[in-house]
Order: structure tokens, then sequence, then C-alpha cells
């Protein structure tokens, strides 16, 4: 079954060649574009995507917005992946934190685009993890600390907790096997008690807790 995606950019150039490159892969349908929030919205509810991929800057309604209105009205898809031109955004962290999967540069290499949304319709594992952990741990350092966070992370099993930390450290589910010595179907099984026990979507929002709990800093290893 193909990968369904939406792509929301102000730029009609951004959208033109993206949807090319996304169309042009067997496994990928491109099913709408919009160049505002406002559109993005109604195209969402209209074509039912797997992915979004959701420019931060938008008029109308700005990415961050759109994502927050499409993540509430359909908690289990699609994925939304925030386009942005600047690797440190405070936009892409609050996308992050309201439940965006990932985000990628709109710089980046065809193939880490194409990567990128496969990835994340899969919802298997974070989008491009040093970067992110780098954007999650500037801001986090600079923001009161979340009183929930600790709540959250204390309803973990010491397993899930080591889980937890490595998957803020960017590592997948079959790197996470390797390090603990587990199976990867145990790892899996782990990740989707975190997930269930904490609250929280996917991944990305595990990082952003990892991180906003104190479980890991930016210096962790």
């Amino acid at each position: 079954m193909s990968i369904r995606v939406l792509i929301a950019d102000d730029q009609a150039m951004v959208r033109a060649g993206f949807g090319a490159l996304l169309a042009a892969q067997p496994d990928i349908e491109v099913v709408g574009d919009a160049a505002d929030g406002a559109q993005a919205l109604a195209e969402a509810a209209a074509h039912q995507p797997d992915v979004v991929l959701m420019d931060v800057r938008m008029p109308v309604m700005d990415g961050l917005e759109a994502a927050r209105r499409i993540l509430a009205g359909a908690p289990e898809r699609p994925r939304i992946l925030m386009l942005t031109t600047f690797d440190l955004d405070d936009y892409v962290y609050a996308a992050l934190r309201a439940g965006a999967s990932g985000f990628l540069l709109k710089d980046a290499p065809a193939a880490e685009l194409v990567h990128a949304v496969r990835v994340v319709a899969a919802g298997d594992a974070l989008l491009a993890p040093s970067v992110t952990r780098r954007l999650i741990a500037d801001f986090a350092a600079r923001r009161p600390a979340d009183q929930s966070g600790p709540v959250a992370v204390a309803a973990l099993t010491p397993r899930e907790l080591d889980v937890l930390r490595l998957i803020a450290r960017g590592l997948s589910n079959q790197e996470i096997a390797g390090e603990l010595v587990l199976a990867e179907q145990t790892v899996k099984t782990h990740v989707s008690r975190i997930l269930a026990k904490t609250g929280l979507r996917d991944r990305a929002q595990a990082v952003v807790l990892a991180y906003e709990s104190g479980l890991v800093t930016a210096n962790s290893r």
C-alpha cells in the first residue's frame, strides 16, 4: 500500500520539487498540497494522508497551529514531518511537543527526504536523531522544568527507563536491543508500554519527555 503524502509549504517551487521527487517513488503517492496552514487543514481532512510535510512558517495559519489542529482531530494519523530552514527553531520544538514526529531541513538531500517520509510513516524511529536531540536539549535547558515529566517517568519500570534513555540518545530498536542484550521484539514491547504509560504519541514525544523530565541531559551518553 502506498504512503499517502500531503505537502504544505507557501513556496510553490518547494511544493512542486518535493511533489515530483516523492511521486516518482513506487511506494509514495502525493495526494495534495497546500500553500498555508488553513489550506493544509482542509486538504488533510479531505485526503486523509499518512504523512504531512508541514512548513513551519506559512501565512494565514502557521505550520505549528495547523499541526496542532490536525493532530487533535486525528490521534492515530497522519504523522507530521515539520519542514524548516533553521535546525534550531522554537516553532519546531513546540511542534515536537505537540506531537509532530520529527523535522527535516529544507535543504536536506533528496534521498534523506524520501527516507524521512518512509521512517515517519512507519512510526518506527525518530528522524535525524542527532539534530533533533540537539534541538530538544537546547530548548528544554532554557525552559522551566515541566512538573508533569517526573510524574510520567515515575510510572516506568527500571528497564523501561533504560529503554527511554536510549531512545533519547537516538538509538533504533535494533541498536537498543544490542545495547541492553535483549531481543528486538522485547524492545518493541518496552517502547509500546512506555508510550502507553506516559500517554505519548510516538518516539519524538518520548525524547522530549526524557529531556524535560531530567532523565537525560544534553551531555548524557
